[in-house]
């Protein structure tokens, strides 16, 4: 019984931080999938928007939100400052191109899917938010796999069957695929917060008699 109710109680506690979370990737998923601009630095902008209140979402998580685990705490810490830290980076290398959009998304893809995945493996049957944190940890390494993989120089020129002109280049790619991956999360974190929410809810009263836990 003690265990359920410290269960709730971290529930209770944690679940607006993934809902927070969902915020800034549903707002540049969104600009993203509605604007025909998909210029390396024009997604640096966005990145950095998103990377900027994701980074204070997760401070307030470390700081003030997450249960009584040091280790959880000192992760999702660290986790915000290099969040931050791309958030910055971006901002002060947007003029820079295709190779400045790369390496800040896939530098911060794998320095924070990893330390996202490893806390949820720590913390497995010990955390209810695991699954959440393992999650999310491989799918933004996914992301840094897939900046590391797209040939910069890819391009290929639209027409034909498609009766499409122009030409697909690994910038609009690259874009694309950030835009999709904050689509993604968005989902699973409104999805996972209130799943939390709804699993704060008080166990029912044990019927008179009945033996108590």
């Amino acid at each position: 019984m003690s265990d359920s109710v410290d269960d709730s109680g971290q529930r209770a506690r944690y679940w607006p931080i993934p809902v927070l979370r969902a915020i800034p990737a549903a707002v540049v998923a969104l600009v993203i999938t509605f604007s025909s601009n998909h210029a390396a630095g024009y997604g640096l902008l966005l990145f950095g928007g998103f990377a900027a209140v994701d980074g204070l979402v997760l401070l307030l998580a470390g700081a003030t939100r997450l249960p009584a685990d040091e280790r959880s705490r000192r992760t999702t810490l660290v986790q915000a400052v290099v969040t931050l830290l791309a958030a910055g980076t971006a901002f002060a290398t947007n003029g820079l191109g295709l190779p400045a959009y790369i390496a800040v998304i896939a530098a911060w893809a794998v320095l924070t899917g990893a330390l996202e995945l490893t806390q949820g493996l720590r913390a497995r049957r010990r955390s209810p938010f695991a699954r959440d944190w393992s999650t999310i940890g491989g799918l933004t390494l996914l992301l840094a796999v897939a900046f590391l993989v797209t040939p910069p120089d890819y391009s290929q020129q639209l027409g034909g069957v498609e009766r499409v002109t122009g030409t697909l280049d690994a910038s609009i790619v690259l874009v694309g695929l950030l835009g999709a991956y904050l689509a993604i999360t968005a989902v699973f974190h409104v999805i996972a917060g209130l799943s939390h929410k709804w699993g704060t809810a008080a166990p029912a009263a044990a019927p008179d008699g009945a033996p108590h836990a």
